[in-house]
């Protein structure tokens, strides 16, 4: 196959415009370039679940809000069309682990047609928390796809805070 009969696979004489590396356009240009490759080489790194291994059982990652208080640390996972008995949470050391299963199901049975959809993907989001957490208050509740978290602190480190001044020179 002649390979000069493909543009894109021509070799190119430098007639590129160069940018220095550490140009903040250079970096955009790279990054883009790569964002690219990986979504049109199958890796779909922005999108897989955590433990998916292929295209077939992608789902989106949920999104977590995590705050702080003086009291709490507060986690919230957004978790639409799950039940709770698909959702598991733990607590190792200063990681807060949530892991979950989806699976759905669509069956419509007409005159004419007959369509099955499945769709399954797993997930799994890690949070590093401060350390202080009371082990034995944490609680989590789920309501209507939304699962809550709340970590309370232990009473040294909700008092383990210190002021520094500041001097002006």
């Amino acid at each position: 196959m002649n390979r000069n009969l493909i543009p894109w696979r021509r070799k190119r004489k430098n007639t590129e415009l160069t940018a220095p590396a550490d140009h903040p356009v250079a970096e955009l240009y790279q990054r883009m370039n790569d964002l690219f490759a990986d979504f049109f080489d199958g890796n779909m790194g922005l999108f897989r679940s955590g433990t998916a291994s292929d295209t077939d059982s992608l789902m989106s990652v949920p999104t977590f809000d995590v705050s702080e208080t003086d009291k709490a640390v507060e986690v919230r996972a957004e978790l639409p069309g799950m039940d709770e008995k698909d959702i598991e949470v733990t607590l190792d050391e200063n990681i807060l682990t949530v892991r979950g299963e989806k699976k759905q199901e669509r069956t419509e049975n007409k005159k004419n047609y007959y369509l099955s959809e499945c769709r399954y993907g797993e997930f799994h989001r890690a949070v590093p928390l401060p350390a202080g957490i009371d082990r034995e208050k944490v609680k989590a509740a789920f309501k209507k796809g939304v699962l809550r978290i709340t970590l309370p602190k232990t009473e040294a480190a909700r008092t383990d805070r210190h002021r520094i001044n500041i001097d002006a020179d």
